[in-house]
């Protein structure tokens, strides 16, 4: 605990950012140390006169506050070189010294995707926003997003509605939700599997400087970040380029040349990223998951559809037309199984094949 209120004390300091927070613990050894270390190290240190004030009497009431915060049982605040600090995030440049958590703190630590676009998105925007979480989910990700409305939300929404993991990353302290449109849909992932996600402490208000920052860690958190809808300049491209610098894949799902949503996502497949036309187009970029056999999947990520091998198939296709090829690299199962189940559902009605030779699921 007395080490945690150190760290805190060290967040809360003006004109200290994340890499200057680094610096300053790879430099002393730890925050304590640092503090120990007194106002002539810190001024040899580069710090400036406002932040050596603040340092030499910090808000310890303020601190205080924080800490009981953490006290609520849902409630977690994970510091840069903690056990349950998420191992990805941890290897970008610029990590956050500490994480305030709302939820599951087990779950960042799973393998996520990202999803982000366009808060103001199409019909179409939100209902492949939405379908691609779902589906991803059954196949084992977590769904990473920003709680913003529009595809931000319809993505955290996909998770949920298959039972899978999502973690929505906020601009505000822990403390609020914004917007709070959202507020019912942040109670859903605090109660389900996933978890609310901030560097900010508690009594953070929103402000249009702390969202650029949020990006990186929705990057961060994940193995690569999917674009559904993004105008040019927009938060969501933001997002895309900080995961391109962090080493991370870049997704991109293609649109009508008059639809100025899809601009943003044609100038990143200019730029490199991966045209996305089906969840195959994702999955095969990530072995761990193209291996994985369909059986090992739960009826809660089948969504309700059914137990049985030709219903979880089923789950895991969207209304999009998919080949056999595709559906075997998906799941892990044979050719002559994923024909067999494909005859089962057409049987049923479930799917249909289509003039391309793949198939489309009907409901």
């Amino acid at each position: 605990m007395d080490a945690l209120r150190y760290w805190l004390a060290l967040v809360r300091a003006p004109l200290l950012g994340p890499r200057s927070i680094e610096r300053i613990v790879a430099h002393f050894g730890n925050p304590e140390s640092f503090f120990e270390a007194g106002s002539v190290e810190w001024r040899q240190a580069g710090l400036k006169p406002q932040t050596c004030d603040y340092l030499s009497s910090p808000d310890w009431k303020r601190i205080d506050q924080d800490l009981r915060w953490q006290e609520h049982p849902d409630h977690h605040i994970l510091w840069l070189d903690g056990a349950d600090y998420p191992p990805l995030l941890r290897e970008i440049a610029d990590p956050p010294p500490l994480l305030f958590v709302v939820g599951k703190v087990a779950c960042l630590s799973d393998r996520h995707l990202a999803v982000v676009g366009s808060r103001n998105p199409s019909p179409g925007g939100l209902r492949t926003a939405r379908e691609f979480s779902e589906a991803l989910s059954r196949a084992g990700l977590g769904i990473v997003s920003g709680l913003a409305l529009g595809v931000d939300a319809a993505s955290h929404q996909g998770a949920l509605t298959v039972g899978g993991i999502t973690i929505a990353v906020g601009g505000t302290g822990p403390d609020q939700v914004y917007p709070a449109a959202n507020r019912r849909l942040a109670e859903a992932i605090q109660a389900g599997h996933g978890a609310l996600v901030t560097e900010f402490p508690p009594g953070v208000r929103p402000a249009a400087s702390n969202f650029p920052r949020r990006n990186r860690i929705i990057s961060g958190l994940s193995l690569g970040t999917l674009v559904v809808e993004a105008a040019p300049r927009s938060g969501s491209l933001i997002t895309a380029r900080m995961a391109l610098e962090q080493g991370r894949e870049v997704f991109a799902i293609p649109g009508s040349i008059y639809n100025p949503l899809s601009r943003g996502c044609h100038d990143l497949i200019k730029e490199g990223a991966k045209l996305v036309q089906e969840i195959a187009d994702i999955l095969e970029e990530f072995d761990f998951l193209r291996q994985r056999p369909l059986a090992i999947q739960s009826d809660a990520a089948s969504g309700g559809i059914g137990t049985e091998p030709h219903h979880r198939l089923l789950a895991c296709m969207g209304h999009d037309p998919v080949s056999v090829d595709q559906l075997v690299s998906l799941t892990g199962n044979t050719a002559e199984d994923i024909m067999t189940m494909l005859v089962l559902l057409e049987l049923e009605g479930s799917i249909a094949s289509s003039p391309g030779g793949g198939y489309c699921r009907l409901r």
